[in-house]
């Protein structure tokens, strides 16, 4: 990637600064938590891509001309945090970014994320996604975080270089790394 940041504290001086925010990854990664915890401390509402465009209730698709217009909308906001992956509305939203974290956690960790997510919410809709939208895992969603690193990460690699090369971008590994991102952005208020 071409606009690569190199260190932690290099990225929390970033975001310090930024207004709109873009944080993406493999399900199960942590990027929302992630994102709900940079909203506090950096003053930015948290927007879920899955909860505010993408899914209706009962986990019914919206139409992608209206989640399309949706998302224009909303990143046309002067300052947002917004947390999905969904490389296809990247021509949307990467040229209103300021700063991009992809959080690129090992995939068992994210398998182990998103199971043990559906034990604590098994039966209900968290406060991430559309109402009615019970949490669950089944097959084709391990599948997919199984197979994101090799599949669908050379997709967001490049729709990034394309859609917004000079923005910049931070990847978080760890949830160590996560944890000192936030230590370092102090406590939220």
């Amino acid at each position: 990637m071409q606009n690569t940041i190199s260190t932690i504290e290099e990225a929390a001086d970033l975001l310090r600064t930024a207004q709109r925010i873009l944080v993406i990854g493999c399900s199960g990664g942590g990027k929302t938590t992630l994102s709900r915890e940079l909203g506090q401390r950096l003053g930015l509402e948290h927007i879920s891509m899955d909860r505010d465009f993408y899914w209706l209730p009962g986990w019914v698709k919206r139409p992608k001309a209206e989640e399309r217009q949706m998302i224009a909308v909303a990143v046309a906001n002067d300052r947002w945090l917004m947390d999905g992956t969904g490389p296809s509305t990247f021509d949307l939203r990467l040229p209103r970014t300021d700063i991009v974290l992809w959080v690129r956690m090992p995939r068992l960790l994210c398998i182990w994320g998103a199971v043990s997510r559906w034990v604590k919410w098994i039966g209900r809709t968290r406060p991430e996604m559309a109402p009615g939208c019970r949490e669950r895992v089944d097959a084709e969603f391990i599948r997919y975080i199984w197979t994101f690193e090799t599949h669908f990460a050379p997709i967001v690699e490049a729709a990034i270089a394309t859609h917004g090369p000079n923005v910049p971008v931070f990847q978080l590994k760890s949830r160590r790394e996560m944890r000192h991102l936030l230590d370092l952005l102090g406590s939220a208020d």
